[in-house]
């Protein structure tokens, strides 16, 4: 069917230069990113100088007022090429527009223009070794001194934690006022008490650097305020839409490569004395992937739209946040079965959509905290 969303000329254009960009830059490396468990710094240099990055950031800070589909577009067309777990699109779409939106006019003249060029590499550290999922649960504590805060404790699978050059660190500055007591701040690498771990080792998601972050008397300007003091919470929840919306998206079209994977190796192998693709049961099976694939895509279009509108979806987000990284994992595991002996080997693609699909029923809020918050939302 057609797709409901409003692509324009200019849409269609950043998807062609961004499919030719990923073809020659991206994908002919890529094992060497999975290699090296990080991206290079020139890759997210590269894609700021050709104009991916951060293109909703205003003008005099070097983006293009660009729409939402903007980040629709470079998150679907990264995971339909394969780039599964380069975190680029975190990056853009996730970790930036807290500055875009919250920061002051001295903090977006500091960090947006090197956001958008590349040239400043951002994270976001909320999960803690003791806390997980659990925001309330968080120890690492900033204490007011003078005109600086004083920030011990630690953050951990924190993605771009090895490469960041700016990380926004949830911490508790009124430890008594649960979720009014949170803040964000901005830490810069290099900054003194300010260190990070070795890279973490995963069973997936290879090109994606995660680390811990260590805060050890780390004293970090007022100016690194992000926002208002005690709001922090309230900003991770109002970006939080937007951050699972994108991991529903991505999911989506992870689903779609790993599906388009399997058509193409069932109708070349021979089995039996015939295609793969020729028996009942790999008929069945594609033909349920493909339909909860629609049935994914019919809900993010949705949600996009409403979205761009700047509805309260919150509900509808965790469904999709939960049901698509759910799909795509069953997806990956199907299609990877019909790969037989094939499927478990690095020789073959599926066996990267499988190992990157199970981190996503983890990261950006598991599947029993999205199913919580929607108990919650139907009032359970």
């Amino acid at each position: 069917m057609k797709s409901i969303l409003p692509f324009s000329q200019e849409h269609e254009m950043f998807r062609t230069a961004l499919r030719s960009f990923i073809d020659k830059e991206i994908m002919p490396n890529y094992a060497v990113y999975e290699h090296a468990g990080l991206a290079p710094r020139e890759l997210f240099k590269k894609m700021g100088d050709n104009g991916y990055l951060c293109t909703y950031v205003d003008e005099k800070y070097g983006g293009v007022n660009a729409d939402f589909l903007y980040e629709y577009v470079f998150s679907a067309e990264m995971m339909l090429k394969g780039a599964n777990s380069l975190t680029i699109p975190l990056h853009s779409g996730i970790v930036v527009p807290y500055i875009d939106s919250f920061g002051n006019e001295e903090q977006k003249e500091k960090w947006l223009p090197g956001c958008v060029s590349g040239d400043i590499i951002s994270a976001i550290a909320m999960t803690e070794p003791g806390a997980g999922s659990d925001l309330m649960a968080m120890r690492t504590k900033a204490v007011k001194d003078g005109d600086s805060y004083i920030i011990n404790g630690s953050k951990t699978f924190i993605s771009n934690g090895s490469n960041c050059d700016i990380a926004i660190v949830a911490a508790k500055t009124d430890p008594e006022a649960r979720h009014k007591g949170i803040s964000l701040f901005v830490l810069e690498t290099g900054m003194p008490g300010y260190s990070k771990g070795n890279l973490i080792p995963k069973i997936g998601f290879h090109a994606g650097d995660t680390t811990e972050l260590f805060f050890e008397d780390c004293r970090v300007p007022a100016a690194n305020l992000l926002g208002k003091e005690g709001e922090g919470f309230l900003y991770l929840m109002q970006k939080l839409q937007q951050e699972r919306l994108l991991s529903a998206i991505m999911n989506l079209f992870m689903a779609q490569r790993s599906l388009e994977l399997t058509i193409e190796y069932t109708h070349q192998r021979q089995l039996f004395g015939r295609q793969l693709s020729q028996f009942q049961n790999t008929q069945f099976v594609l033909a349920e992937a493909a339909t909860e694939i629609e049935i994914g895509r019919s809900f993010v279009e949705r949600l996009t739209l409403a979205h761009m509108d700047k509805e309260n979806v919150v509900k509808q987000v965790s469904m999709a946040k939960y049901w698509l990284n759910e799909m795509n994992f069953r997806v990956a595991n199907a299609c990877l079965q019909l790969f037989g002996g094939y499927g478990y080997c690095e020789e073959y693609d599926i066996s990267r959509q499988f190992l990157d699909s199970r981190i996503q029923t983890i990261f950006a809020g598991t599947s029993e905290v999205m199913k919580g918050i929607v108990s919650k939302e139907i009032g359970l």
